[in-house]
């Protein structure tokens, strides 16, 4: 690999790194937790698609307390949309059942 290619790929990759979180140390009246990141991150698609439509919607809370909001965050994240995987797995799996018993009879 060239170095102008290696050092392409070098910036790539620092532009994905996760910068600090200035707004976060504003003093805000409220500041979420991991019930409200559990709540949050339970909610993601809904407001995902409602971001999309409205700039004044925000899927993630930038006034947190830090890493227990991430971790509710990511535990409602992975709740909310592993279910979807789950349900359609679990109705394919009933088909397939059932297509078999039908086909014994």
């Amino acid at each position: 690999m060239r170095p102008t290619g290696v050092l392409v790929l070098v910036l790539v990759l620092a532009a994905c790194a996760a910068g600090p979180n200035d707004v976060g140390l504003v003093d805000a009246p409220h500041v979420a937790g991991f019930w409200l990141g559990l709540w949050h991150g339970a909610i993601s698609p809904i407001t995902f698609v409602v971001s999309i439509f409205n700039s004044g919607v925000n899927i993630y809370e930038v006034h947190n307390n830090g890493s227990w909001y991430n971790f509710g965050f990511m535990l409602g994240a992975s709740v909310a949309l592993s279910g979807a995987g789950r349900s359609s797995a679990a109705a394919s799996s009933r088909s397939r059942r059932s297509t078999r018993r039908g086909s014994s009879d």
